[in-house]
């Protein structure tokens, strides 16, 4: 006979004990305070991020601790003008981070994670594309799919040391339904794949594969990017023939009194940054146990307290080498320079391999891409840079603008260039800096 053991006694901490937000408009002037006090389990700090992504809150300080069994957070947010968040958002993050949520797994799912933006895109299937970046790519697999009678409902595009990474949400175009007939996703595929390959000479290789569901969309990005090694290509921080204005500045160092590794990071700060970090590190399978993060100026400045998964802490050159390459690579995915495209306009098969071809002529290529429809309305965002590495002509965009402006709305933005690389750090790594009695304080004062 073996003794009995109720199912629910482990889950009992988290029912005594459900997680607890507070969102506080009152204490800041120009931010909102968001806390976040909760049992706690892997992959939290993760989730709690995440939501605050999705929501495409600017993060302008964190201050996190997750050692034993609580995880308590504070994070200032603002929205994307900069201002305090509204009851809309604050109904959003109670609901998603709040005693209903899910976060401790113990619940239905509320939020059901990001497929693309807020917006629900209804019955699709999902297509995950990899492979060696040229310019007119992206028209070539947008027009595939318009020949396949495939709509695009959603998409999201990034390029990175000449990889390019894609996740698109296509229905049928006449049914409006997610695309699982075998003979026809085979079709698909093949078609697909002899896109990417491209001239036949990549030796990296191209992959093509589809499930029907959701995902993650930037979460899966970096997945795929990671697995892709997209750190390794070529040496060099590049963007076309381009050389990137600045570089991160990411250091290493052991912490004795504690028995961690302190992850210092200087970069310029935009936002998400923190979920691409602390998502490259979760993937990683590494925790962060402590976390400090603030905007210096320009420049985003995250001090991490991380162990490794197992409970072991960097120790060889190698592993640390690896982890900055890793970092590095997941804070430049997401960094454009030269155009921003925003269309917007009634959805239609084949629109998004039309605007792209036009793109194409124009010498433009497409670095990343966000493409989100609402309804019957496309909302579409393009970076777009010259496919040669030079500086974009004017003269260009405006032909552009007269192209492409009688079909859809259009409106043209430079994306700030680059500031000058940071100054190397003058972290030394010595000492614990967290005081966690302020810490406790600042969090629920």
């Amino acid at each position: 006979m073996w003794p009995y053991f109720d199912p629910e006694y482990e889950n009992l901490s988290q029912r005594m004990n459900p997680p607890r937000v507070c969102i506080d408009n009152t204490t800041c002037s120009d931010c909102t305070l968001v806390k976040v006090d909760s049992v706690n389990k892997p992959g939290i700090l993760l989730e709690v991020v995440q939501v605050l992504s999705d929501l495409d809150l600017f993060i302008s300080k964190a201050y996190i601790t997750s050692d034993g069994r609580w995880f308590m957070d504070v994070f200032h947010v603002t929205d994307q003008q900069g201002k305090k968040i509204t009851n809309k958002t604050i109904e959003y993050i109670e609901k998603a981070l709040g005693p209903e949520s899910n976060i401790l797994g113990t619940k239905g799912h509320f939020w059901p994670g990001k497929s693309v933006g807020m917006h629900s895109i209804g019955d699709h299937t999902a297509i995950e594309l990899i492979g060696t970046d040229r310019p007119g790519l992206l028209s070539e697999i947008f027009a595939v799919l318009a020949n396949l009678h495939c709509n695009i409902i959603a998409a999201e595009v990034w390029t990175h040391n000449m990889r390019v990474a894609c996740v698109l949400y296509v229905n049928d175009e006449t049914t409006f339904q997610a695309v699982d007939d075998p003979s026809r996703l085979s079709k698909m595929e093949e078609k697909l794949r002899n896109v990417l390959r491209g001239r036949g000479d990549d030796v990296r290789g191209a992959r093509t594969s589809f499930s029907i569901g959701t995902t993650h969309v930037d979460r899966r990005l970096h997945q795929l990017m990671l697995a892709d090694k997209d750190y390794e290509i070529g040496g060099s921080l590049t963007e076309g023939n381009e050389v990137i204005s600045f570089r991160p500045v990411i250091t290493i160092d052991h912490c004795e009194e504690k028995g961690y590794s302190v992850v210092n990071i200087k970069c310029k700060d935009r936002p998400k940054l923190l979920f691409d970090i602390v998502c490259t590190l979760t993937d990683m399978q590494f925790v962060v146990f402590h976390a400090s993060v603030s905007s210096d100026g320009p420049y985003g400045v995250q001090e991490l307290y991380i162990r490794h998964k197992d409970g072991f802490t960097l120790d060889s050159k190698e592993e640390k080498e690896m982890v900055i390459k890793c970092l590095e690579a997941a804070i430049l995915r997401r960094v454009s320079e030269g155009f921003s495209l925003e269309l917007c306009g009634r959805d239609r098969v084949g629109l998004l391999s039309d605007v792209t071809r036009v793109l194409r002529e124009y010498g433009l290529t497409v670095t990343r891409a966000d493409v989100t429809t609402i309804g019957e309305q496309a909302m579409n965002v393009f970076y777009v840079r010259d496919a040669s590495g030079n500086p974009v002509d004017m003269k260009t965009i405006e032909a552009l603008r007269r192209e492409i402006g009688h079909t859809v709305m259009l409106n043209v933005k430079r994306v700030p260039s680059s500031a000058n690389a940071p100054q190397p750090s003058r972290w030394t790594g010595s000492g614990f800096s967290f005081s966690f009695g302020g810490l406790l304080g600042r969090f629920w004062s």
